[in-house]
């Protein structure tokens, strides 16, 4: 048998000599091939990363944050804080607009944050303290809030799964759970919507009347926002032989998250540059839905613990590479103020199956089916689902799995149907490394029921904690208090975690300007 890693190297090897095409026809052009297909369009509406990338093109931001995590202005000029913290007084940048040629007001933006925050883990942490939300006037928006919130700029400007994007008030309010389908933001690129072919690709034209900031340094997501090229296409690509080829070949500029086989090729390729941009990370996890049995009981969940092993899902994600992953790991980003070892101790020693299957039996499982829905279009998430089935046929569980495309898994894991109407019961998943940094934007560790994200766990001892943390300013007391949150995430278990990894993508040579982050189009440019 040939394997793929060959394969792509013979088909590539006739096209490395080749000049890119894709700079031959137009040196304003990137092409792309995004982690999945782009299924869905509104970053309020799902928590997708390829939609939240999506979104950063179109829709811009109040704050953004560097690589240090530390906020700065974006649309906002500055801001004033009064009332011993309790009053926020934002104001617009001059001359801000819409791609529909409208003009960004200060109502545009409160709208855009109450749609927002109905729906983002953080966010809604903001809204319960807020008191009052308003618009004075065109360029001015002003909370009056419960008590102080210091990480008003953080919330604005996170970068995670679910950004506050700026929208138009006609937009904003629609509800937070009804996809929005019209893209119209002030972002540094359009959305060119009658060029979209779901499955295939998807295309942005450079904002010509955009306006950066005039100060700042680009770090991350802060800074000015140049768009450099006049037009990015994103293409699905699913097969990674495919993308790899054409990588080399020049037919495309950047894939963003090429699989471990093609890295070593890749890598030897004078044309490519291959860097893990991300530094934060990802998390990836087997999520459990707490709303319908059996996983709503603790025990159930806890019972698997004894049976995961992090390098085993580690190694089908990122490779025999140990410098691409880390296993040992708990429930805050390895690294961070905040990750500690509370409770490791139930993913250390030997993997006993059987002890696995009888902790089952004593917890109440009876043979049900167990729905689990399979992104077989997504190759980080593929790989993790095909270790976590084994492991789950291993130890008995009368499995039900679906292979699906990403758009649908998406639309899956948002209902809290029973599974004879749609629902599910486990899935696997990864957050971002970024995201758990600390208990703020730890969307996944959450425990506010259904007002959770997908998995809505329920337990009101892990949000105390957070609520704590929050109110909580020196640095050791609040590690104190994020091992508990992890001792406690153990016993409920609302996900089995499964280490950290670090993420390559690989990009044409000639492609100059690259920040650190997710996948970032302003300021890069073809050099």
């Amino acid at each position: 048998m040939i394997s793929r890693r060959l394969f792509v190297g013979g088909a590539a090897a006739a096209g490395l000599a080749r000049p890119s095409l894709v700079a031959a026809q137009n040196q304003r052009v990137l092409k792309f091939v995004p982690q999945a297909d782009l299924a869905l369009l509104d970053p309020v509406q799902t928590t997708g990363l390829v939609t939240r990338n999506h979104g950063m093109m179109v829709f811009d931001t109040l704050y953004g944050v560097d690589e240090q995590l530390r906020p700065h202005p974006q649309m906002v000029q500055g801001h004033v804080v009064e009332d011993d913290g309790k009053r926020w007084r934002l104001t617009l940048r001059p001359g801000l607009a819409f791609h529909d040629g409208t003009p960004v007001l200060a109502r545009d933006c409160v709208a855009s944050i109450r749609r927002w925050g109905s729906r983002d883990s953080y966010a809604q942490s903001l809204m319960a303290v807020v008191d009052a939300l308003s618009a004075p006037d065109d360029r001015t928006i002003e909370f009056r809030l419960k008590k102080p919130f210091p990480l008003l700029p953080d919330v604005l400007g996170k970068p995670g799964a679910s950004i506050c994007a700026i929208m138009p008030e006609r937009l904003a309010k629609t509800e937070g759970s009804t996809q929005i389908t019209e893209m119209v933001g002030s972002g540094p690129y359009r959305f060119v919507a009658n060029e979209r072919i779901p499955g295939s690709r998807a295309v942005y034209a450079r904002n010509e009347a955009y306006r950066p900031r005039e100060d700042g340094t680009p770090s991350y997501i802060a800074g000015p926002k140049r768009a450099q090229f006049d037009r990015v296409e994103w293409l699905t690509i699913p097969d990674a032989a495919t993308a790899a080829a054409a990588l080399q070949r020049g037919e495309i500029d950047w894939w963003d998250q090429p699989i471990s086989d093609y890295l070593p090729l890749l890598q030897k390729n004078n044309a490519l540059k291959v860097e893990v941009l991300d530094t934060f990370g990802f998390l990836p996890m087997i999520r459990f839905n707490h709303v319908i049995p059996p996983f709503d009981r603790p025990e159930m969940r806890r019972a698997l613990m004894g049976a995961i092993r992090q390098s085993d899902y580690l190694i089908a994600i990122a490779g025999e590479d140990r410098s691409r992953w880390k296993d040992d790991v708990g429930f805050f980003s390895p690294g961070s103020p905040m990750a500690n070892d509370a409770g490791l101790e139930a993913l250390r020693g030997p993997r006993d199956l059987e002890a696995v299957k009888r902790a089952l039996i004593a917890a109440g499982y009876k043979g049900e089916k167990i729905v689990f829905p399979v992104p077989t279009d997504f190759a980080a998430l593929n790989a993790i689902s095909e270790v976590a089935g084994d492991m789950f046929r291993r130890v008995g569980i009368n499995l039900d799995y679906q292979a699906l495309d990403w758009g649908t898994v998406l639309t899956r894991v948002a209902s809290q149907a029973p599974v004879e109407q749609g629902g599910w019961h486990v899935w696997a998943n990864y957050t971002l490394g970024v995201g758990a940094v600390n208990p703020a934007a730890n969307t996944y560790l959450r425990g506010h029921g259904k007002a959770a994200t997908f998995g809505w766990p329920d337990n009101p001892r892990m949000e105390a904690l957070r609520n704590q943390w929050f109110d909580t300013p020196g640095l050791e007391d609040q590690k104190k208090i994020c091992r508990d949150m992890q001792a406690l995430a153990f016993q409920e278990v609302p996900y089995l975690p499964l280490g950290a990894f670090y993420q390559p993508t690989a990009y044409r040579a000639d492609i100059a300007g690259m920040l650190k982050g997710f996948p970032i189009f302003w300021n890069i440019k073809r050099g």
